[in-house]
């Protein structure tokens, strides 16, 4: 109960409560901390409302209905498969809803005081909360900053009516007949992929040379080639232009080599990065956080922004854009302020993405390898030598292991295949414990199943692989 204008005191201050935010909070509650987290949204954030989770389970639901269409090569045929779109959408939202209740429990359990509203900085140690029914004021101590991103908005291409984020993407109330997605990253192959499988025409116009830019091309070939079966068509090195729409349809113009082009479809989805959540009414500026030319807070390795006891973690702080990402920096953030010598070490943060075939990469490529001055030894195993991938129907893909060459240690891993976005947990801890190459060949793992590529990628590297030919010494 606020009497008058006066505040509240607290110790620790959480604005936003995504997966940095939320995770910041309970890590500052165990740690002894009074918490407040506020957020004007759900609880969870874009990664369980309107990003990772969701696009997860629809992802999951477009491999079902394409493997029951598709059961030849196991004798299975099966006739008249259909796709109740809408109940798809209500297994989708009822995910959302008991992984957000989960945060809710958590963040009960743990004593986080939770505030569903908005926030702004009165002064370095002070702020408001608000909403339709109150707007109290907060005295805090520290106070951790995990705003999160939004979809980047092209002026040819804004948002409303058949132009879509992916947010719009996600809750559609029907399978389009076709889609045009602008921008070949992660999450516009994931989604267009994720349509396609569903029956839809997709188009992707892609400004870079080939879809999911930042990964290895012998992956993205992989995504690329099954794309293509999905029947997705790859513009590359396009730029898109204009966009026309009406009350049935969007067209788009476009052009590749300086050569215009022009396609039609029942919606665009506008897929080219995130903007971080660091302007509105927040007030940074009027408290002076520093941020660069890009918008992103300025941080130290504590997650420390130019006022010391004010922190920011996630989408609004330089680095990769990824969930996991944020969790770590708000567990870093939280230990922190309790006094921890805690500090961010990003050389076992993984990328991955659930295209198919999946993507997954940590530590160093060979090529980042090579340009940091290591003598690089490195090989890859194929998925098609994995009995397990066999009897599964999905013999594509590789492990690929990069290791320092005079003591084994390895330095990175790429993963394209199935369930590769799980299998490179494995070579996570491999790079996070220093682990050489005889570590991973030496670790027995069972048979038959496709943990065993990273033993025997481990084995090829070496050069004494058993279920492939060694590659002749020069």
């Amino acid at each position: 109960m606020v009497v008058g204008d006066a505040s509240l005191d607290i110790d620790t201050l959480v604005i936003g409560a995504g997966p940095g935010g939320y995770v910041a909070a309970i890590r500052a509650a165990q740690l002894g901390q009074q918490v407040l987290i506020v957020d004007k949204a759900e609880l969870g954030g874009v990664c369980l409302n309107r990003g990772c989770i969701p696009s997860k389970a629809l992802i999951s639901a477009a491999h079902s209905f394409e493997n029951a269409q598709h059961g030849e090569a196991f004798g299975i045929t099966a006739s008249d498969v259909k796709v109740d779109f809408a109940k798809t959408q209500e297994f989708k939202n009822g995910v959302v809803k008991k992984m957000t209740n989960g945060v809710s429990g958590l963040l009960k359990g743990n004593n986080v005081e939770v505030f569903n509203g908005e926030c702004m900085f009165i002064n370095e140690n002070e702020a408001r909360v608000f909403n339709d029914h109150e707007s109290p004021r907060y005295r805090f101590k520290n106070c951790i900053i995990a705003t999160g991103s939004r979809p980047i908005e092209l002026k040819p291409f804004p948002f409303g009516g058949r132009i879509l984020s992916s947010t719009e993407a996600l809750n559609l109330p029907e399978i389009p007949k076709s889609l045009i997605v602008i921008g070949g990253g992660y999450i516009g192959a994931e989604l267009g992929q994720m349509y396609a499988k569903f029956g839809t025409k997709v188009t992707i116009i892609e400004g870079l040379d080939t879809v999911l830019p930042g990964f290895d091309k012998d992956m993205t070939n992989l995504v690329s080639k099954t794309m293509k079966k999905n029947g997705i068509e790859i513009h590359a090195n396009a730029k898109a232009e204009s966009a026309t729409q009406t009350d049935k349809d969007v067209t788009v113009k476009f052009s590749v080599g300086g050569e215009s082009q022009e396609i039609t479809a029942d919606y665009l989805l506008v897929t080219v990065g995130r903007r971080p959540n660091t302007d509105g009414e927040l007030g940074l500026d009027m408290i002076g956080v520093e941020l660069d030319e890009r918008g992103l807070i300025k941080v130290d390795q504590q997650g420390r922004t130019s006022i010391p006891h004010i922190f920011a973690i996630g989408d609004i702080v330089p680095g990769l854009a990824l969930a996991h990402k944020a969790s770590y920096e708000g567990k870093v953030a939280a230990e922190a302020i309790a006094g921890h010598p805690a500090v961010v070490d990003y050389k076992c943060m993984p990328a991955v993405v659930f295209t198919d075939p999946e993507c997954s990469s940590v530590g160093l490529t060979e090529k980042e390898a090579k340009e940091k001055g290591f003598n690089v030894v490195a090989g890859k195993f194929s998925y098609g030598g994995n009995g397990r991938a066999v009897s599964l129907n999905h013999p594509e893909g590789f492990v690929k292991i990069v290791a320092e060459e005079s003591t084994g240690v390895v330095l990175g891993s790429q993963i394209v295949g199935l369930e590769a976005t799980n299998m490179i947990a494995e070579m996570g801890l491999a790079v996070e414990m220093g682990a050489t190459l005889e570590d991973l060949a030496l670790t027995i793992h069972a048979h038959p199943t496709l943990g065993e590529i990273v033993m025997e990628a481990a084995e090829l590297v070496l050069g004494n692989p058993i279920h492939a030919i060694a590659p002749k010494k020069r």
